[in-house]
């Protein structure tokens, strides 16, 4: 069986092309990794769009509903920092539902990767940070309330601290929320998560590397968490416009494998989402977010997942 990995044309909806929001990510990494030879198009599997009931665990109905229409104030459309229309609210709501998918086949299967997701930036009632519904908060709350979990463990390297997530999550003691982030970077006024762990702006590969598998050889024994939902974001590459720490690709690549092989030397279930990542370069991005899915690869056949 192949390694589960969620994908759907609706992702990359025909966008500014000069916007900072690089939409076309998920498109041009569904291309490399078809490219490249870690899957076919065929393989890929293609979500239904969330339901605003399953929304609405993580969300204000309001909320939910101004969004979807198109009404949300100028204050929350300049936080959100992206334009509206139908097609991205389509590919909004698509992209949750590509993270519970992928989330329910890890923990079908062991491992499963999405070529999206990672939406960590999301409140209960207001987008901000390029993110509209957090799909991390809100498959914590589905798959705890329908009792497939007993605790799941949000594992958030992306750069910028997972601050809606934390908020979201905050009365949730069965969501543990853990964020490794560049201290000095976004968001400015952080959340409080169950574990934050701020980074020097300029750490490299070796450091970086140490204090995930710190964080992950004290945190795993002492949650026992039933899955991991990991955000691989890669804005901490030396390269990214965004962030301010200097792994390369090597260091990407040992750290995503890292996390994988640290979930399942355990038997826990890790699910991946991209989370950011921001270039000019879209295609050396999206090889960047690549990443996540040809480490998994190797992890998938090494741990004989399926």
């Amino acid at each position: 069986m192949p390694l589960p990995l969620i994908y759907h044309e609706d992702y990359s909806p025909e966008f500014p092309a000069d916007h900072r929001f690089p939409m076309d990510k998920f498109r041009l990494l569904r291309d490399h990794l078809v490219d490249s030879g870690l899957t076919r198009d065929a393989d890929l599997l293609r979500p239904e769009i969330c339901p605003n009931d399953i929304l609405a665990l993580a969300h204000d109905r309001a909320y939910i509903e101004r969004y979807m229409s198109g009404e949300l104030s100028r204050e929350d459309q300049r936080r959100l920092g992206l334009p509206w229309n139908e097609a991205l609210a389509r590919r909004t709501v698509r992209a949750v539902g590509g993270s519970i998918l992928a989330a329910e086949k890890a923990l079908e299967h062991g491992l499963a990767c999405h070529l999206a997701g990672g939406t960590h930036h999301a409140h209960y009632d207001y987008p901000a940070g390029f993110c509209i519904f957090n799909d991390l908060a809100i498959i914590s709350h589905y798959l705890l309330q329908s009792g497939r979990v007993n605790r799941v463990l949000i594992f958030d390297c992306d750069v910028h601290q997972g601050d809606g997530t934390a908020r979201i999550l905050h009365d949730t003691p069965e969501a543990i929320t853990v964020s490794l982030h560049c201290e000095k970077n976004f968001p400015a006024r952080k959340a409080e998560s169950d574990w934050d762990i701020p980074l020097p702006k300029g750490m490299g590969d070796a450091d970086y590397l140490n204090v995930v598998d710190d964080t992950l050889n004290y945190l795993l024994p002492l949650y026992q968490p039933d899955l991991v939902l990991y955000d691989a974001g890669v804005d901490v590459h030396k390269d990214d416009a965004l962030g301010y720490l200097q792994l390369t690709d090597e260091g990407v690549a040992a750290r995503d494998e890292s996390v994988m092989r640290h979930c399942l030397g355990r038997d826990i279930p890790v699910m991946g989402v991209i989370g950011g990542g921001y270039s000019k370069d879209r295609h050396a991005l999206a090889r960047r977010h690549g990443i996540l899915h040809h480490s998994a690869q190797r992890v998938w056949q090494s741990h004989g997942c399926h």
